[in-house]
């Protein structure tokens, strides 16, 4: 590649318009429904959404210096069903990393110039833009709606560890746009505008959801 073609994100600016990439459902390259958990965010998962049952049957399969109220804190046993028809609680959680190289590999060979920025949402989920930005609103007003997973976790913490029903994210024109939803649905993956950017005095990240308005 060469080293103008690399996407640095240092050109995320007022007017792009962000399409998030579904990080849930069944690409045509996946052999499974996936329920959109990244592997970074096992352990966490885990223990939110499966109940305490567990720590007593495996006691080998947590740090004991973790305080008791954030261990195995769900209410789901592993073969309790889900909302997906032939999916287990296990299996959801155990769902394969979703990879988008098949989807970004024909985004950049398309739109390459276009392209100001990809944020991959782990390690920060909705606030990660915020260690690419300086002065810029990043504002997502159109998430993928998702279901309040068992530990109870704040809303306004959830959209720091968890991707929230998207995990990659680019940051384009208005114009550009359809044609990466378009690239992202033929491979049965579902995306949307999710949000824009706009000025700002300093970096900042405002997520409005059904769930409330919360500025990080």
């Amino acid at each position: 590649m060469r080293r103008a073609d690399v996407v640095d994100n240092a050109h995320i600016r007022p007017g792009n318009v962000i399409v998030g990439l579904a990080s849930y459902g069944k690409a045509t390259y996946e052999t499974e429904y996936n329920g959109g958990m990244g592997s970074n965010g096992l352990t966490s998962a885990r223990h939110d959404v499966f109940a305490k049952h567990y720590a007593q049957q495996f006691p080998e399969s947590f740090d004991h210096n973790l305080p008791d109220e954030v261990v195995y804190c769900g209410g789901k046993r592993l073969t309790d069903l889900t909302e997906v028809d032939g999916v287990d609680a296990g299996r959801m959680v155990l769902s394969p990393t979703r990879t988008y190289a098949p989807v970004i590999r024909r985004v950049l060979d398309q739109y390459r110039p276009k392209i100001d920025g990809m944020i991959h949402c782990s390690g920060g989920a909705q606030t990660k833009v915020l260690h690419f930005i300086d002065r810029l609103h990043v504002v997502k007003d159109n998430l993928f709606r998702l279901i309040h997973e068992q530990s109870g976790t704040d809303w306004r913490e959830m959209y720091t560890v968890f991707n929230m029903g998207h995990r990659m994210e680019i940051y384009t024109d208005e114009a550009t746009a359809q044609g990466i939803i378009d690239i992202a649905r033929s491979f049965n993956i579902d995306a949307r505008i999710i949000g824009h950017c706009e000025p700002c005095d300093h970096a900042q990240v405002t997520v409005r959801s059904e769930n409330g308005e919360y500025v990080y």
